[in-house]
């Protein structure tokens, strides 16, 4: 009687610790993540980390309180220890290798929200940069989201903010001198609206020259417009010089005089009106997250100069400084706010295209 009296005397430190561990846990997941399961990727990153370590810290509590001798609970805590290892690297080396991905890419930071890049066949703006994925909004107004391990493993073309470089390329016979060509081009480029203009000749083939147009855009953000408008005036321009536009193998049938010239004919009323700029569309979420994103970092950066007022500063104009400072948290907590009621209103979505090395968001 005495030794289960003793057992259940030397089980009550575990038993007390055990408990309090799994309180503390599934505290800590309601309050981390449980209550907002809506968070966007970029919020739930350092809240994951934080269950994990707790987790993790969790266990290491509960082996120190078995009720062992010393050298017993050592090698208890080494079994665990192998026990993990073995578990991380067999069945979990997809979770672990994404994991480690998305810690280096969120502290090389080498594209942020609202950036375009292109992972291989991929192509569109950030919105997100999550733990395990990365959530990407291509040009048809998709969302698709690529694995971290997947991004960090694949080249990444980021397109820079200060302005990128627009080119068409196409082939025009041997007919036509080259500078006559080059003029036009460069004509059609600033029409389109890109800077600094230049035309490079880039193949002579069995039977075209291919001419490269090329210009400065600065407003990235209407590349794709932008794109399209050079086209559009390529072929204005061309065409209104009476230069031919056909493929070295056209042919036609019909007998016509060899001065006769294959262009196409346009009466003034079937010309239609300029489409409107269709990013605001296509990139919508993207767009939305770049300002949320901004503006969270133009609040952070206000209060932390205001902070550092405030140390240096005394009486009335100390409490002037503590109240903007409240005005500014408050600011802040609406824009994490409006952040995640975004990406809880993209939740319905339609399917998204995952190929079979990208992953889906996690639950």
């Amino acid at each position: 009687m005495n030794r289960i009296v003793d057992l259940l005397f030397s089980l009550i430190p575990l038993v007390a610790t055990g408990t309090a561990v799994l309180l503390l846990l599934i505290f800590a997941y309601w309050f981390l993540l449980g209550r907002r399961p809506d968070l966007a990727n970029e919020h739930r990153l350092y809240r994951q980390l934080a269950m994990f370590g707790l987790t993790a810290a969790g266990a290491i509590a509960i082996s120190l309180a078995l009720p062992v001798s010393e050298s017993t609970r050592n090698q208890v805590i080494a079994l665990i220890g192998v026990l993990l290892s073995g578990l991380i690297a067999f069945s979990s080396a997809t979770i672990v290798s994404n994991l480690m991905a998305g810690l280096v890419l969120h502290l090389n930071r080498p594209f942020r929200t609202g950036d375009f890049i292109r992972v291989g066949e991929y192509f569109g703006r950030v919105v997100g940069r999550g733990l395990f994925n990365t959530e990407l909004q291509t040009e048809l107004r998709e969302l698709v989201y690529l694995s971290n391990a997947h991004m960090l493993s694949t080249p990444v073309t980021v397109v820079r903010s200060s302005g990128t470089i627009i080119t068409a390329t196409l082939s025009l016979g041997y007919d036509v001198h080259h500078a006559r060509i080059k003029g036009l081009l460069l004509e059609a480029a600033r029409n389109a609206g890109l800077e600094e203009p230049f035309v490079k000749i880039v193949e002579l083939g069995n039977y075209a020259i291919t001419y490269r147009v090329s210009g400065l855009l600065t407003e990235v953000k209407g590349m794709l417009t932008c794109r399209s408008h050079l086209f559009e005036s390529i072929l204005d321009a061309l065409h209104a010089a009476g230069v031919e536009i056909v493929s070295p193998s056209f042919m036609n049938q019909r007998r016509q005089d060899n001065d006769m010239k294959i262009l196409p004919v346009m009466g003034d009323d079937e010309l239609q009106p300029d489409t409107p700029s269709s990013e605001d569309m296509v990139f919508d979420k993207a767009e939305l997250a770049e300002q949320q994103e901004k503006a969270e970092f133009d609040l952070k950066e206000q209060i932390s100069k205001l902070q550092e007022q405030v140390k240096e500063s005394d009486g009335e104009a100390k409490k002037q400084i503590e109240a903007q400072i409240e005005q500014l948290r408050e600011q802040l907590v609406e824009v994490v706010q409006s952040e995640d009621d975004t990406d809880a209103a993209e939740g319905g979505d339609a399917e998204q295209d995952v190929p079979s090395d990208v992953s889906k968001p996690p639950a």
